[in-house]
């Protein structure tokens, strides 16, 4: 799945970009006159609309149906008792990402990540395990500390992500001032954008396609082993500002450094995105107290990037025209960087302390991998010995909470 969303990322701008305006780009083969030059954009919707035709149509005819209750060898009796509980459709990600769930082994890469987990058992002293209220996880607080912050980390990810994929095509059309100066013009001086066609914004926005795929491909696995996760979100993490203060200044450059100027600032915020989404959900699936929360879990997570992509887009078109009308359409882009602070600082109230490691094994370029330094650890389990007479304190002490509990 993560290959194909990569694909269409780089597909879909290109057919975009290059039959828009047909009538302007392509006039030997459509008329200056004809419906296409009435509605300009016209032409891209429809061949959007014909492939989602072609896929709902397929999906009806050649896909098998894998409900339960829909096979037609089901009994009624079998139809009582079967319980379908893999979901079809997966939570969203930002624009660049596609959908991840938590239960996934790849998140949302084309990796394998493999999360051991140290456990702690507790036993009485004569070998036989202790009352179930007492040594299981399963009463354990779910959305913990570390939970929340986490989540918010990536609330806050999500929004400045969702913002920077809103301005970046209206930055890169918007009109580009002819009087602009590099040593004139000031820092809060910068009236327009870069001034490009629909065309090049195509073309560009496809090799973003193409600058995300190679990292997510072959940068992610590397410095995901390298440095360690935690390394990674903190690199990233403090990066994140620095991709949004400096996407102003290319209205500055000169016509034949725009380019370069654009590539760079991608492939910056490639490298910051690509590696941030994988690792904030594999750090949450470090921090869930147990797997069988991961649902609550994976459901606070998607609410909240839901909810902060849902108010990045108008926040973020409205600050734009705003600093239009100001003369500094940088206004947008430096507030979505001070969101990046507020997660710089943000990031130094989240616990480091974890049962879980994570091991991010690359499948798509295994030969550019580090060797193990060893072999790979297993699954470790902590086992503490209680004395009886502790074992026995215990339960009576649960058993007259609960008979005050039922009094009261």
């Amino acid at each position: 799945m993560p290959f194909v969303w990569s694909i269409g990322t780089i597909i879909g701008p290109a057919i975009g970009g290059t039959l828009a305006k047909p009538a302007e780009s392509m006039p030997s083969i459509f008329s200056p006159n004809g419906i296409f030059a009435t509605f300009p954009f016209l032409l891209p919707n429809l061949v959007c609309a014909t492939l989602l035709l072609i896929s709902i149509l397929a999906g009806y005819f050649l896909l098998v149906e894998t409900h339960p209750n829909m096979q037609p060898w089901s009994t009624p009796d079998e139809l009582e008792i079967t319980v379908a509980e893999t979901p079809l459709v997966m939570t969203s990600g930002a624009m660049a990402n596609d959908g991840v769930d938590l239960r996934a082994e790849s998140y949302g890469t084309f990796n394998n990540v493999d999360i051991e987990e140290e456990k702690q058992w507790t036993v009485n002293a004569d070998g036989t395990s202790r009352p179930l209220s007492i040594s299981s996880g399963t009463n354990s607080k779910v959305f913990t500390k570390k939970v929340v912050m986490i989540v918010i980390a990536l609330g806050i990810f999500t929004y400045h992500s969702m913002t920077y994929d809103h301005l970046l095509p209206i930055f890169l059309q918007d009109e580009r001032s002819g009087d602009i100066s590099t040593l004139a013009a000031s820092a809060l001086d910068i009236p327009g954008g870069l001034g490009m066609s629909t065309q090049a914004v195509g073309i560009i926005m496809c090799v973003n396609g193409l600058i995300a795929l190679f990292i997510q491909a072959v940068i992610f696995p590397l410095f995901a082993t390298w440095l360690g996760l935690w390394k990674v979100f903190v690199m990233v993490t403090l990066l994140h500002p620095i991709e949004y203060f400096v996407v102003p200044f290319l209205a500055l450059l000169p016509e034949n450094s725009i380019y370069p100027g654009v590539w760079a600032c991608l492939t910056l915020r490639n490298f910051t995105s690509i590696l941030a989404y994988p690792v904030l959900l594999i750090l949450l699936k470090e921090a869930s107290p147990n797997s069988s929360v991961l649902g609550k879990i994976n459901g606070l997570a998607a609410s909240a990037g839901a909810a902060c992509r849902t108010i990045a887009p108008p926040v973020a078109g409205y600050l734009y025209g705003v600093g239009v009308h100001m003369g500094f359409t940088g206004l947008a882009w430096w507030a979505s960087g001070l969101v990046g602070i507020v997660g710089v600082i943000q990031m130094f109230w989240i616990d480091r302390s974890k049962n879980k490691k994570a091991t991010v094994t690359s499948s798509v370029a295994p030969c550019l991998a580090p060797l193990p330094s060893g072999l790979r650890r297993r699954e470790v389990v902590h086992i503490m010995i209680a004395d009886v007479d502790e074992t026995i304190a215990d339960c009576v002490a649960n058993d007259v909470a609960e008979d005050t509990n039922e009094e009261a």
